[in-house]
Formats: structure tokens, C-alpha cells, sequence
């Protein structure tokens, strides 16, 4: 009895000792020599009730640690090759994660192809850019850094420079579980991916009166019949048509690429810029352009895929007159090609415009969980 007075004693302290040395468990994640935890929590992104279920890439979980270091590199300019130039040079929040250039600039001073597509609502895609040429979205935040007209860096160069950064090597365990030496572009463009997946749009004044929560003036309600109707603007055929508790169209994952008429050309051959066509290598694809959202159009100016359009409203007079009949043109959306457009009233413009105004989400452009975490 005595013996084991003093053993009892001896075996909780060896037991104490033994788990001050313990490596956390399950629960609590790993760590590595540095004392950096890999214990990544699932981000959950608010999606607007009246919008369409998303589904978030499986390869691809968003995490609070993925989310925030992909929005660190969003707007750091590291990843361009002289350090100057970060997505949110050419995406900024305030545009809707657009410019309001025509065309951006890059770390040279060149002009890119083509305007800077606003961000937001990207789940709802599964082809990005104007020309559809990327079919993941952790693969199209890729492409920027590297291309001459824009951030004209090397990912080589780049994992190095994040590798030797003083809190990025920390970062990337956090997220992905991967000690410095074994980060790659592929994370980076993963945790880019995750931050970007988090910008959804969904708080203007239309969803609001979809929703039960606001009503459209009377202007705004004849703008939307013009946008639904065939023999008014006949918006619906490519931006696809408001129901019951569902948004547009283009809030589903179903992808349209077009040809709205902008220039006239008599066979597809003689495009420049070949949209689509450049990507697929179709001939009758040439010419044709991802279609936008019409969300926050108050932000996103200048409009079409070379910003050419100035104003909504130079928009809405080449719709009613301006479009040409030219190789590729769609014809099903474009079927009043032949009298030059859908010849709408100056009223019914105006009743346009201000329905097309109620999808503005300024709640969006201020939202301090997409602005720059530097700030």
C-alpha cells in the first residue's frame, strides 16, 4: 500500500508531462515545427434566398484561412513583376470589381484586349473571361499574372518572393497544410478562386421587390415588361427573364457566349478580336462574347467586351438602332438585326434605364469583407 502511494502520484505526472509535449489532435488541427496550425474552418457565403442554390467547387473547399489569404493576395501587388500591380489594380471594388477604363493598363503602360470584366456572383459560371478560355476559376486567376499586357510576372518568381515574404509562408499552412518549400501557383490561384467565390451581389432594389421586401415605381415596372418582352427590348433572349423567386438566367450554371451585332462583317473570318472563336478555335465562334450580368451597370461602366459605350444609355440607342447584321450574329436574340435594332421610343429608353438601375447593389461596392485588407 505504501509503494503504491508514491506510484499513483508518479504515473500522473508522467501523464501530465506527456501531454504538454502533445501535438494537437483532430480537432485542433496539426502543427508544424514553426508552431503554425493547420485547423482551416469552412467558410459559409451568404447566398441571396432568392437566387439559385450554388455548389462550390469540391477540389476547392473554402476555408476563413483560404478566403483571407486569397483576399490578401487580391490586392497585394507581389504578384506582379515589379511589385506594383495587384488584381485590384484592374478589379477594384468600387467599380463592382471592374475599372472605368476602356481598356486597363498594365505594369508597362500597355493596353490590355479588352475591358476588365466585373467580379462577383462567379460560382454561378463555369467559363471565365470574354472568350470563355478558362473552365475553373482558381485557373483563371492564374492567368493575369503571367500575361505580358498585364501583370507580366513569372509564377516561378512569384512562389519565391511569397516564399521569402515575412507572414505569406504562415498563410499558405494555415490554408492548404503546405510548408514554404512546397508552395505552388496552384494554391495561390486556389486561395484567389476562394476570396473571389465570397463576392456575390445580390442586394439591389429589384431583389428587394423580388423577395417581398420593396415594390418597383411604375417607370421601373415598365421598364422591366420592356425587358421581358419580345416586342420591346427583348432584353430576356440573352440576360435571361425574371421568375417567381429566381433571378436571371445568367444566375444559373447554363453558359452563353454571343454575337450581338456590334460591328458588320461579312464572313466571321474577318474578326480581329475573336472572342470565343480564339478560345474553341470555331469558326462559328468567332465573334462571340460571354454575356455580362446586368448587376450594378451604375458601377461597371464603360460597357461591352472593348468598353466602347460610354453610358447606359449610348447602350440602350444601339440596341434600339445601332446593331449590324454580320457573320455570327445570333439569331435568336438578335432577330430585329435587320431593321438595325428593337426601335425603342426616347420614353421607353428612359422606362429601360431605370428598371435596368434597380439591380445596382450599393451595399456591394462597400462591403468591408471584399475591400483591402491592407487598409
Amino acid at each position: 500500500m505504501k509503494a503504491l502511494r508514491y506510484i499513483l502520484p508518479l504515473i500522473v505526472l508522467v501523464a501530465i508531462m506527456s501531454g504538454c509535449g502533445k501535438e494537437p489532435d483532430d480537432d485542433d488541427g496539426t502543427k508544424n515545427d514553426r508552431g503554425w496550425v493547420y485547423n482551416p474552418q469552412a467558410y459559409t457565403v451568404e447566398i441571396p434566398r432568392n437566387f439559385p442554390p450554388a455548389t462550390f467547387p469540391a477540389s476547392n473547399p473554402l476555408t476563413t484561412q483560404g478566403v483571407q489569404l486569397g483576399r490578401m493576395l487580391f490586392y497585394d501587388p507581389i504578384l506582379s513583376g515589379d511589385s506594383t500591380l495587384a488584381c485590384a489594380g484592374c478589379h477594384k471594388q468600387e467599380n463592382a470589381f471592374s475599372d472605368n477604363r476602356i481598356l486597363s493598363l498594365g505594369i508597362d503602360g500597355l493596353q490590355g484586349k479588352r475591358h476588365a470584366m466585373p467580379l462577383f456572383n462567379l460560382v454561378y459560371s463555369s467559363r471565365f473571361f470574354w472568350d470563355g478560355r478558362a473552365t475553373d476559376l482558381a485557373e483563371q486567376a492564374l492567368i493575369p499574372v503571367e500575361d505580358p499586357l498585364e501583370m507580366h510576372a513569372y509564377w516561378p518568381e512569384n512562389i519565391i518572393k511569397l516564399q521569402a515574404h515575412k507572414d505569406y509562408p504562415k498563410f499558405f499552412y494555415e490554408a492548404f497544410g503546405v510548408e514554404p518549400e512546397d508552395i505552388t501557383k496552384e494554391h495561390a490561384g486556389k486561395a484567389l478562386a476562394q476570396f473571389m467565390f465570397t463576392l456575390v451581389s445580390g442586394r439591389s432594389k429589384f431583389d428587394e421587390a423580388v423577395t417581398g421586401f420593396g415594390e418597383l415605381t411604375d417607370q421601373e415596372r415598365r421598364g422591366l415588361e420592356l425587358f421581358i418582352s419580345q416586342d420591346g427590348a427583348d432584353c430576356f433572349h440573352c440576360h435571361g427573364t425574371p421568375n417567381g423567386n429566381q433571378v436571371f438566367q445568367e444566375l444559373s450554371p447554363s453558359l452563353q457566349f454571343r454575337n450581338n451585332g456590334l460591328d458588320s462583317f461579312a464572313t466571321a473570318v474577318e474578326y480581329v478580336d475573336k472572342g470565343l472563336g480564339e478560345a474553341t478555335g470555331i469558326v462559328t465562334d468567332f465573334g462571340k462574347f460571354k454575356v455580362p450580368s446586368l448587376r450594378n451597370l451604375a458601377f461597371t461602366a464603360p460597357y461591352m467586351h472593348d468598353g466602347r459605350f460610354a453610358t447606359l444609355e449610348e447602350v440602350v440607342d444601339f440596341y434600339s438602332t445601332g446593331v449590324h447584321q454580320t457573320a455570327n450574329i445570333d439569331a435568336g436574340g438578335m432577330e430585329f438585326a435587320f431593321q438595325g435594332g428593337v426601335q425603342l421610343t426616347p420614353q421607353e429608353k428612359l422606362d429601360l434605364i431605370a428598371f435596368l438601375m434597380t439591380l445596382t447593389d450599393n451595399e456591394f461596392v462597400t462591403d468591408p469583407r471584399f475591400s483591402d485588407p491592407f487598409k
